[in-house]
């Protein structure tokens, strides 16, 4: 009965997150790209990519996820299991988008020196 409860519980909160962050990090990445690379048309494009890209890895990683939790005994084990699940799509989430806005940055001062 608590795996069902914690289920519900990480698949809604990741499924907020994931929506949530995605169309943010949609809108405000608009105007960085814009700003790095003065190509509407090419910010747009990588812009979706980017969004789909994140779309197809949160929701891979919740799938699996889902398959390796261990059997949850009580409510202790239930909101601790919940969190860890929980903080680890939120701290994988804010490395993909620290790595892609220096991977962005770095492309975009390479490619204004030649």
């Amino acid at each position: 009965m608590f795996n069902i409860i914690s289920y519900l519980v990480f698949l809604s909160i990741s499924f907020y997150i994931t929506i949530d962050v995605g169309r943010r990090c949609y809108q405000a990445g608009k105007a960085y790209l814009k700003y790095l690379l003065h190509d509407e048309a090419l910010c747009l494009t990588i812009n979706r990519i980017l969004l789909g890209c994140y779309y197809l890895l949160n929701l891979g990683y919740v799938a699996v996820s889902l398959t390796s939790w261990e059997k949850i005994e009580n409510i202790d084990e239930m909101i601790r299991i919940t969190a860890i699940r929980i903080g680890s799509i939120v701290l994988i989430l804010c490395g993909l988008h620290y790595m892609n806005i220096f991977t962005l940055y770095f492309l975009r001062k390479k490619l204004t020196f030649k």
